[in-house]
């Protein structure tokens, strides 16, 4: 229970720092960055003290990687500019849970009990609450359609990856190597990495030809914004897919 709350709440600051970075840097450039940091923070350790890209199940946490980091990341980075971070938090983490257990039912076989089905379905009535129009009359209508849908990709994307990743744990335990979270965590994010990095490089150069047109970016209350970025990009790299993932 420990680590599943202290996980929890890693995740929860992580969106935070999140926020602050797409305001000045914008979805696709943030997660890019994030990405970026995660991986050698990942890579140190795993090369260092790890299982590097042992462990018998690369290839499955890869894949993982590119569910979860790649999918789920790229459409919660997406929803968090417009949904905010409480709202895109509560869709993802809650979402994700049933997402999870109805994947690894149809793939693994694992079923639920009739308590877990109604703790789902309590889950799922909370996130319907919490979507309803009038709670949310600030946002708008096209705003709040596509971050919902991107709210239910990202949640999507981290249960499915989720499961893979308990299937990746089981085949390199049969193999007798076993590996650390951490390391695990390395092998996924390259596939998140990989999975990512082609789409947002060329968002962000569609981005820099637009804002290149439009004239000059904004004066010195921007650039003094910028100056924060590394801090929370690191604080969001730490808190997400490092120390989260352990």
């Amino acid at each position: 229970m420990l680590p599943a709350f202290l996980a929890t709440v890693l995740f929860s600051l992580s969106v935070i720092f999140a926020s602050r970075t797409t305001r000045i840097l914008g979805g696709t450039t943030a997660n890019l960055y994030r990405l970026c940091v995660s991986t050698v923070l990942l890579a140190i350790w795993a090369h260092a003290f790890g299982k590097g890209l042992g462990g018998g199940a690369f290839w499955v946490f890869f894949l993982s990687g590119c569910i979860g980091f790649g999918i789920g990341d790229f459409a919660l980075y997406q929803a968090i500019p417009r949904l905010g971070p409480r709202l895109t938090i509560l869709m993802v983490h809650c979402l994700a849970a049933p997402f999870a257990a109805l994947t690894e039912w149809l793939w693994l076989g694992t079923a639920l009990t009739l308590a877990q089905i109604i703790s789902s379905l309590v889950i799922l009535s909370g996130v319907a609450i919490a979507l309803a129009p009038r709670e949310h009359l600030h946002l708008a209508p096209k705003a709040l359609a596509q971050g919902t849908a991107l709210g239910v990709i990202a949640a999507l994307g981290q249960g499915m990856g989720a499961v893979v990743s308990r299937k990746a744990y089981a085949i390199a335990a049969h193999s007798g190597q076993g590996i650390d979270g951490l390391s695990a965590a390395y092998q996924r994010i390259l596939g998140g990495l990989v999975f990512a990095a082609l789409p947002c490089l060329w968002i962000m150069m569609k981005n820099r030809r637009t804002s290149n047109k439009s004239g000059e970016a904004a004066g010195a209350v921007m650039e003094n914004k910028r100056r924060t970025i590394p801090l929370w990009v690191l604080l969001n790299s730490l808190a997400g897919p490092t120390l989260g993932r352990l």
